[in-house]
């Protein structure tokens, strides 16, 4: 086989693949024994009828497309390899010739990773990142604390009250018309949380328990059901109980409950190291951001549009994954927010070009370095995340494909270029 590339530009390259004679012939070969049985010719038994009268009664091309099938990836990947290409789409066929005096030949084009003409990446000015911890952040975690460990108590002597949490049934309608999605039985709902649709969690303040209430009001224009945007509605709705947050004092006894501390002093302690080391891990994190963002816009590149769509896959792909959890489909998710794909794959595009620019930006940066990813480097990668599946590394380590070797290498390669761009910037 021989493959010569025709022309490069604008990320495209067009390849012209030459295969032997001998060897299409075998491939064609093939595709006959593969095929005869589902021909019938007259004079022969079924899948006994020669090629050649195949051939004569269906045409002398009869077998080319599954020859071409079964013997042009192998001979592509073959180009690519000897090219030292690196393709980011797959490869169009763009032209073939089959004449008989000649070996048959393939043109095809195919988008390959664009070059990355590097700017300016060690000595980058970035600002420092300055960061400390309130008090009022500490207080703050606190009352999480203090709501977390709160108790609902069932309140009989009294009517309906701002922060009270309630259990009610309702019934919505428009008109005479009882409209879908607006009927529960035993709903919780907090008087002032504004959960409900503006005007319904007001017209229950003043209510007690066991009465029966019509609550009307107009749906906002806005609202992410058409059929309802801007109605007049009204809600029959049932107070079966009044429940109120009991909290417990912030103190040492408080302390003791929640932490393996004996005082109020020794929690706040632990809180403020805690946040403090959140902060210094955001700090992190945006100073890296910062450093990868000076190398990208100080190099030149010319991405691939597929190489964005790609990205953008992934991310609705990723989306859609953790809706499932949540026992919603992205068409549904789509109807419920009102959006067409293509707007809810609009909103991924900025991040993801950004995303694929300082991918390739720092692969340039990492060979251009000799960054590479040691033994030792690889063991930490797995150890991170035998811990994250809690699985042994050993297990984990001969769970994993040559692809997730390889993907775990270059990850860890990105993150030590990441650090040397860091350890060389200029912090002012």
């Amino acid at each position: 086989m021989s493959s010569v590339i025709e022309k490069k530009e604008n990320n495209i390259v067009t390849i012209k693949i030459e295969i032997p004679s001998e060897e299409f012939e075998k491939a064609l070969n093939q595709a006959y024994i593969k095929n005869r049985g589902k021909f019938n010719i007259p004079g022969f038994r079924k899948g006994k009828a020669p090629r050649k009268i195949i051939e004569i009664n269906y045409g002398k091309g009869i077998f080319i497309e599954e020859a071409v099938n079964s013997i042009f990836p192998s001979k592509y990947s073959e180009a690519i390899e000897k090219h030292n290409l690196e393709p980011v789409d797959r490869p169009v066929l763009i032209d073939e010739n089959f004449g008989e005096d000649s070996n048959p030949e393939f043109t095809i084009e195919v988008t390959v990773k664009p070059e990355v003409k590097l700017g300016e990446y060690k000595g980058v000015e970035v600002e420092k990142i300055e960061y400390s911890i309130e008090d009022d952040a500490v207080e703050n975690e606190l009352k999480n604390i203090q709501d977390a460990n709160s108790r609902l108590v069932e309140v009989e002597d009294r009517a309906v009250e701002e922060g009270d949490i309630l259990t009610i049934d309702y019934k919505g309608f428009v008109g005479e018309e009882q409209f879908e999605g607006g009927t529960a039985e035993n709903q919780e709902l907090e008087i002032g949380s504004g959960s409900f649709i503006p005007g319904f969690e007001e017209q229950l303040i003043g209510k007690e328990v066991g009465e029966e209430v019509d609550v009307e009001l107009t749906f906002p224009e806005e609202y992410h059901a058409d059929e309802l945007a801007g109605k007049d509605a009204k809600f029959e709705v049932k107070i079966h109980e009044i429940k109120v947050k009991e909290s417990p004092e912030i103190d040492d006894e408080l302390a003791k409950d929640v932490s393996e501390f004996d005082t109020l002093e020794e929690l706040k302690e632990d809180i403020k190291n805690k946040l403090t080391a959140q902060k210094e891990e955001e700090a992190k994190i945006e100073m890296e951001d910062k450093v990868v963002e000076k190398a990208c816009e100080n190099a030149e590149i010319d991405i691939p549009e597929i190489m964005i769509e790609n990205q953008i896959d992934m991310n609705v792909n990723d989306f859609a994954h953790r809706l499932s959890y949540q026992g919603i489909d992205i068409e549904k998710y789509l109807e419920l927010s009102n959006q067409t794909m293509e707007d809810f794959r609009s909103q991924f595009a900025e991040n993801a070009k950004k995303f694929v620019t300082a991918d390739l930006v720092l692969e340039a940066i990492g060979k251009k370095e000799d960054i590479k990813a040691t033994e030792e480097d690889l063991n930490e990668e797995l150890l991170e995340l035998s811990k994250q599946y809690g699985q042994d590394i050993d297990k984990l380590r001969q769970n994993l494909s040559e692809d997730d070797m390889e993907y775990l290498e270059k990850t860890k390669i990105k993150k030590k270029t990441i650090d040397f761009l860091v350890d060389n910037a200029k912090i002012v």
